[in-house]
């Protein structure tokens, strides 16, 4: 798992909610409760992009951001 630099986190958010993310091993996470997406991280690159986005189950969004 290739760790996104803390500054770069910071500052990115969801493309489509604009809400804050956080790295849950190799997908970077929307806090967004309502869309719960997540976005992969492909050879160490964000893929941000809506079309790449997986939706996450309500119980899989909880248990990700829980154990971060």
């Amino acid at each position: 798992m290739v760790k996104i630099d803390p500054d770069l986190l910071e500052i990115m958010v969801c493309p489509v909610s604009h809400a804050p993310l956080q790295q849950v091993g190799d997908f970077l996470v929307s806090t967004d409760s309502a869309t719960r997406l997540r976005y992969p991280i492909k050879d160490g690159i964000p893929v941000m992009l809506e079309e790449e986005a997986e939706e996450m189950s309500p119980d899989d969004w909880k248990s990700a951001l829980e154990a971060e």
